[in-house]
């Protein structure tokens, strides 16, 4: 499928204007875009959004089983796409068929049981014990100081950790994410943690999404468990981290959002929703397998082929963006969540919204004549083409005295 005009899905340019090169692989490719992975291995980037709707509502012929991939031999053990193009895992990520429903079924009703007066207590709990470590100071990093840390501190707790536990947690999660040298041995800290839980919950249930899971009588093994729980935390914590610190720098730098910095809560929303339009954390996301030949947006697909979701791509589509501010809004039929039965599950997007908003409010809150402390041009994203986040958002503001 390689052909000599794939775009390498890697470069700067993904870390400075990602909207501008998907508008120029759309003119020159179309909705379907030939790319090539670390490596030169062959993909396909779906960028259109009625072709993303075809490709994620038929899991059938574009299937989330990796087995099918024509490219496993050319995959060295140490590709440093592998955690993320899993091959042969246990997770729900790569179950199908009816098991995938039945999984995903266990893991929407543990987590509609989450209360949610007590979700919002447990973010306002953290976001106040973030703040209190940084608002004497009159400076901070919004990113690596606080939302960052949030996210999983708040998840741990839904899950059933010790807050006691929840700091390593954060490191850990956070090193295994950030893909260097402390990858690995934050993914095992993870994992050592997670059985730990699933053991004590065994001995002594408890009302924790752990404990619902584990009463589930769909049969599954506490290894399963686990690796839905890490794929969960992983899946909750980075593209809620970056929501929160895509939609305050959206805040501090866009004028129509400046009366949301002195206690305008509707403006919250507004900026947080536009950001999953305009701006979405989780940009492209691996994948689904063609299971025979077949034709996608004027591309002749082999069975096997690789298609990589291009939800930003999509999102931004001048198909369905006519005009580009006419779909935001209250409008929330972006791709930012997925689509089909693999999307990410209601349940965990409503928490995510409160944990990203509590954060944000908190914020302002306490901080209420926060400002930017470098000129926002300057500001840097992670240079990653999957997930798009802020490497620091400086600020500044009074100095208060903690809670």
């Amino acid at each position: 499928m390689t052909t000599p005009d794939a775009v390498p899905l890697s470069g700067p340019r993904f870390q400075t204007d990602p909207a501008r090169l998907y508008r120029e692989m759309r003119r020159d490719h179309g909705a379907v875009v030939p790319v090539l992975l670390d490596g030169g291995i062959p993909a396909w980037l779906v960028l259109g959004y009625r072709e993303l709707h075809q490709v994620t509502g038929d899991p059938v012929l574009f299937s989330r089983d990796s087995d099918l991939w024509n490219q496993w031999e050319n995959i060295p053990a140490d590709w440093p796409l592998l955690p993320m193009i899993g091959h042969k895992q246990p997770s729900i990520l790569y179950t199908v068929g009816e098991r995938h429903r039945q999984r995903a079924a266990m893991i929407s009703n543990a987590l509609e049981e989450v209360d949610a007066f007590e979700l919002r207590a447990h973010a306002e709990r953290f976001a106040d014990e973030l703040i209190d470590a940084l608002c004497a100071a009159g400076e901070a990093d919004l990113v690596a100081q606080y939302a960052m840390l949030l996210p999983v501190r708040v998840l741990a707790r839904l899950y059933g950790f010790p807050d006691e536990d929840g700091p390593g947690l954060v490191t850990a999660l956070n090193d295994m994410i950030d893909g260097r040298e402390r990858a690995l041995a934050g993914q095992a800290h993870l994992a050592a943690s997670m059985a730990q839980l699933l053991a004590d919950r065994r001995k002594e249930p408890a009302a924790d999404v752990v404990s619902r899971m584990l009463a589930d009588d769909s049969g599954f093994s506490d290894e399963e468990i686990a690796q839905d729980l890490m794929v969960m935390m992983a899946a909750g914590h980075q593209p809620t981290a970056d929501w929160i610190g895509n939609s305050l720098r959206l805040m501090l730098t866009d004028d129509r959002f400046a009366a949301s910095l002195f206690g305008g809560r509707n403006s919250v929303a507004e900026a947080m929703n536009e950001v999953l339009w305009e701006d979405t954390p989780t940009q492209n996301v691996a994948g689904r397998w063609a299971a025979r030949d077949t034709h996608l947006g004027g591309r002749r697909v082999k069975a096997g082929d690789l298609l990589l979701l291009g939800l930003q791509g999509a999102n931004s589509d001048p198909q369905v963006r006519t005009d580009a501010s006419a779909l935001t809004g209250g409008n929330n039929a972006h791709f930012s969540f997925g689509h089909g039965e693999h999307r990410c599950p209601f349940p965990a997007q409503e928490i995510a919204e409160v944990i990203a908003r509590t954060g944000i409010e908190v914020v302002l809150d306490r901080l209420p004549d926060i400002d930017l402390a470098v000129p926002a041009e300057s500001l840097r994203r992670r240079p990653s083409p999957w997930l798009r986040g802020l490497s620091g958002l400086p600020v500044r503001f009074s100095p208060v005295p903690g809670r």
